[in-house]
């Protein structure tokens, strides 16, 4: 059964009341993708961070703003995975600016690596000023082929 193009759209306010949701419902579609337990563990450490920096750093935990997340499962010829969406409703800034967390003065620092560590665990990443306004973060992280060998056991 092909899970493509189920896009699933969470919003919800500035909350982390609604992390564990969102991870979860994360989860689900990322095993429909055919991602591996590895793989699963990167994308859930990536959604959380992200939805996290959402509602502290760009709504500045301001209730009345939302955080808006999509997931969606892909299916091509070339590669199976998930694509997600984190945006929030913040004045925004530029990821260029960000501070290099592996810098000797940053290395102490308990905040920071937030961005550096998503772009370290999914295969794509974009942090752009989203046209609705606020930020958004764009990570897609695919499947690992099977090898041969798991193939073959698989179809015997």
């Amino acid at each position: 059964m092909s899970h493509a193009n189920n896009t699933v759209r969470l919003d919800f306010h500035s909350s982390f009341d609604m992390l564990d949701f969102v991870q979860l419902v994360s989860d689900h579609l990322a095993r429909l993708a055919g991602l591996d337990e590895d793989a699963l563990h990167w994308v859930s450490v990536a959604v959380r961070e992200s939805v996290i920096n959402a509602i502290k750093h760009g709504n500045a935990h301001d209730a009345r703003k939302r955080v808006h997340v999509e997931l969606t499962p892909l299916e091509t010829s070339e590669a199976r995975g998930i694509a997600i969406k984190v945006r929030d409703e913040g004045p925004g800034f530029d990821p260029e600016a960000l501070p290099d967390p592996l810098a000797p003065e940053n290395l102490l620092k308990s905040s920071g690596r937030g961005i550096f560590l998503i772009r370290s665990f999914m295969d794509e990443v974009a942090v752009r000023r989203a046209p609705e306004g606020g930020m958004e973060v764009l990570m897609v992280k695919r499947a690992s082929a099977p090898n041969r060998t798991e193939a073959l056991s698989a179809s015997e």
